[in-house]
């Protein structure tokens, strides 16, 4: 159970981090409650020459400006105005890349996070989904920047080999991006019950 180092997200290669990521742990401290589980879903951004990537052709905004920091730190922000979405940024500065994390088996704080969600019994409801799983571990977007070396939010390294289980498929809800839309850049863990629906 080691820490991922800053050395693990300043790595070229997002595609290559968004798989790495499957099998990793997350886990976050929150008011003094630990929450946390296993990556089982992401998605790859890569900010150069993706059209489905918010900072595409260096796009620059107030939301995205912390795309441009150097890798190892959270992109978080919010869609239709409900749900907080949780990217980890890759890669040197300025290059603008990110995984978005979709889905994590839950395994620590359960009873913790079914409060969050307002559910009474462990189902894939709870953090099969990018806007659920940040619900259930009690990110929000005040969490934009930060250092994921540090102790409020982190991931591990267990030692567990899954490369031979990741299915790779184009991403989802990205039709805008034309033929980037079709990238198989999203990863699952495979036969994961909690991994959000297929498209």
């Amino acid at each position: 159970m080691t820490k991922l180092s800053p050395s693990f997200y300043t790595r070229p290669n997002v595609v290559q981090i968004s798989k790495e990521l499957i099998g990793k742990y997350i886990f976050t401290n929150i008011a003094g409650v630990l929450t946390g589980g296993r990556i089982v879903e992401t998605e790859a951004y890569c900010g150069e020459n993706d059209l489905a990537c918010h900072s595409h052709a260096g796009r620059r905004t107030a939301r995205t400006e912390i795309m441009y920091h150097t890798g190892g730190v959270a992109y978080t922000y919010l869609i239709y105005g409900i749900y907080t979405l949780f990217n980890i940024i890759t890669n040197q500065a300025e290059r603008a890349d990110a995984v978005l994390i979709r889905a994590i088996e839950p395994i620590e704080g359960i009873p913790e996070m079914l409060l969050r969600r307002g559910l009474t019994k462990v189902s894939s409801r709870l953090t099969a989904g990018p806007g659920l799983l940040t619900i259930a571990l009690g990110i929000s977007t005040k969490h934009y920047g930060t250092d994921l070396t540090g102790n409020l939010i982190w991931l591990e390294d267990w030692n567990q080999t899954v490369e031979d289980q990741i299915i790779a498929s184009p991403r989802v809800g990205v039709a805008y991006a034309g033929a980037d839309a079709l990238l198989p850049w999203r990863f699952r863990l495979k036969g994961s019950s909690w991994t959000s629906p297929a498209k």
